[in-house]
This record gives C-alpha cells, sequence and structure tokens, in this order.
C-alpha cells in the first residue's frame, strides 16, 4: 500500500503548490500527484499553473516523494514528443521518482488550442498512438511516426532517465482499462468500482492502481462540508459531464444544483478518522494499491498533522 497527496494545482498558486509537496514529504506520504489543466474547473478556484514547472520544482526540493501527473492527456493541446521530452527531464530533475499519468483528456484543458473535440472512441484511438509515439522516443534515437491521428518527424530525445517512466492510464470504463493493460504499466482512477480494476487484471494488466480518496478534513464536519462544497462540488457531477464541459462558467453552471449534502454522502467530512478509512477502505476492497488522498478541506496543515497523527497508522492496516 502507497499513500500519496492529490495537489490541487486549481484551488492554489504555483509557489504554494511546491510547498504543500514538500510538506507532504514531511508528513509521510509515498508520493504526490498532479493534474495537468489549462483551466481551472470553477471561476472560484481562480489558478490553474503549469505542471511541468511545479514538478521540476518539487523534485528539487525533495528527496524520496514520489511525483505524478495526476493526469496529463498527451494528444491534442500537448504532442505526445513534447510529453515524452517533458516526463524524461522530471524523472530525471526527481532521480527516477517520476510516474507519468496519462488520460484522454477533457474537453476544457483541450479545446483551446482549436482542434476540435472528438468523440471518447477517436480519444481513445489518439491516446494508443500517444503511448506508442513516447514509448518509441523513450527507447533512444531517431524515430518517426504515422498514426491516424498522430505524427511523427525524425525526433529524438536527448536526455533519457536510466530507466524510462512508469505510465498510468486513467479509466472510468472497461475500454479504457484494457487501454491501461494493453499500452499502460498501471491504472489510476477516481471512482473505487472494482470492475475497472477486474478489467484491468482480465486484459493482463498487473501494474500499480492508482485511486483518488475524496477527504475534507476540518476540526468539525459542517466546516468541512462546506469546504468540500466549495472546493469540489465539480466532482460529482460524474465523468461523462467533467469530460464535455470546454470552460468553468459551464462547470458552475452545471454544479449549481450540487448541495452540501451531496458531499456529505460523497466526502469523508470532518474529524472523524473512522469515516476517513471507511471511504479509503471502499478503493482498498475495489483492489487500488495507490491511495492518493483529497484533502477538499479549509486547512492543509491541520490535515498533514490529522495524516500523521491519526490517519496514516489506520490506513497502513488495510490490506489489499
Amino acid at each position: 500500500m502507497r499513500l500519496g497527496y492529490k495537489l490541487l494545482a486549481e484551488a492554489y498558486g504555483p509557489k504554494e503548490i511546491v510547498a504543500q509537496a514538500v510538506a507532504a514529504e514531511a508528513a509521510g506520504f509515498d508520493f504526490v500527484e498532479v493534474s495537468d489543466h489549462y483551466h481551472p474547473w470553477l471561476y472560484s478556484h481562480g489558478h490553474s499553473g503549469f505542471v511541468w514547472s511545479m514538478l521540476a520544482a518539487i523534485a528539487v526540493r525533495t528527496e524520496q516523494l514520489e511525483l505524478a501527473t495526476g493526469v496529463t492527456c498527451p494528444t491534442t493541446r500537448i504532442h505526445p514528443a513534447i510529453v515524452a521530452q517533458a516526463a524524461a527531464t522530471t524523472a530525471i530533475l526527481a532521480d527516477g521518482r517520476f510516474t507519468l499519468g496519462v488520460g484522454s483528456g477533457e474537453r476544457l484543458n483541450e479545446h483551446v488550442v482549436g482542434g476540435g473535440w472528438p468523440s471518447a472512441d477517436i480519444r481513445h484511438e489518439q491516446l494508443t498512438e500517444a503511448l506508442e509515439i513516447i514509448r518509441r522516443l523513450w527507447s533512444g534515437g531517431y524515430h518517426s511516426y504515422r498514426g491516424r491521428h498522430l505524427a511523427l518527424d525524425d525526433a529524438r530525445v536527448f536526455d533519457l532517465p536510466e530507466t524510462p517512466p512508469q505510465i498510468v492510464v486513467a479509466a472510468g470504463g472497461a475500454r479504457a482499462a484494457t487501454l491501461a493493460a494493453d499500452h499502460g504499466d498501471g491504472l489510476f482512477a477516481t471512482e473505487p468500482r472494482s470492475e475497472l480494476v477486474e478489467a484491468y487484471r482480465q486484459s493482463g494488466g498487473s501494474g500499480p492502481r492508482y485511486g483518488e480518496v475524496p477527504l475534507a478534513w476540518a476540526p468539525d464536519e459542517d466546516t468541512a462540508v462546506a469546504s468540500a462544497h466549495e472546493k469540489f462540488r465539480f466532482g460529482v457531477l460524474g465523468w461523462k459531464v467533467q469530460a464535455e464541459l470546454p470552460n468553468p462558467i459551464n462547470f458552475e453552471a452545471a454544479a449549481s444544483w450540487v448541495r452540501p449534502e451531496d458531499m456529505r454522502e460523497a466526502f469523508a467530512c470532518g474529524p472523524d478518522v473512522d469515516r476517513h478509512v471507511e471511504v479509503a477502505r471502499g478503493f482498498v476492497d475495489a483492489g487500488f494499491d495507490h491511495l492518493a488522498l483529497i484533502n477538499a478541506g479549509p486547512d492543509v496543515d491541520g490535515f498533514f498533522t490529522f495524516f500523521t497523527e491519526e490517519l496514516r497508522p489506520r490506513l497502513t492496516e488495510l490490506d489489499v
């Protein structure tokens, strides 16, 4: 079991994200992961720093903490050749402590370059081609590639780590879980759905399984619920909504129907360690072995203290 912390790059500025990563290492987390967004989900978030700059800063300010993108889309806004270069450099700076998390993307971030937003089937084809390009570039030497959707022309990544990073593929359904098994080294999900892990394993997947655990710590439950509603009300809309809406204003409108009570059901809210363990256990029981804890509460430092003193000892007792 590996325990990580989700860095909310949409809710905090780049310097604060780096500081939180350093604090996460001191608190005893094994890894951190951070999303690759161009826009925040909601206007009230107010931030969306460039993930590769933040990861580089974290890499040189930490010693043992593992780093991951959670996740980047290597098909539309950023060509896979650039992702291959960025990930290789990050792995070098982090002395091999980097994992490349990838997914088929959200319209929120990818539409900004004006390339259109294809159907899910096409996005899966694009992701498959992107992973083929990335792995070729990581093998050394010059490479060209011509797929149905993506192309590469006589390119080489000169600075490569001794060992290529693992590639963990995000899945919201069985097709993506199969893609993760066929073309990735691990699985990434945001829901504790055992059928995703089962589809991954049935397709031959045997790598790490990352899951994002929705928590909101505060000294009292009502404060935690209010903070979760403020920061993460978009998250209960479901993946089909999250992948398709183009801008924060659309998420503000869609999330206007989400009530604080909905957050109380979706997140472990408040100071009760048993409730937090209960939500995390749902992911463990579903087969996930890398838990990235989200804190949608108002006090990051307080959550780190809670994790060190109460939550971590309990979570390490859970078995996959």
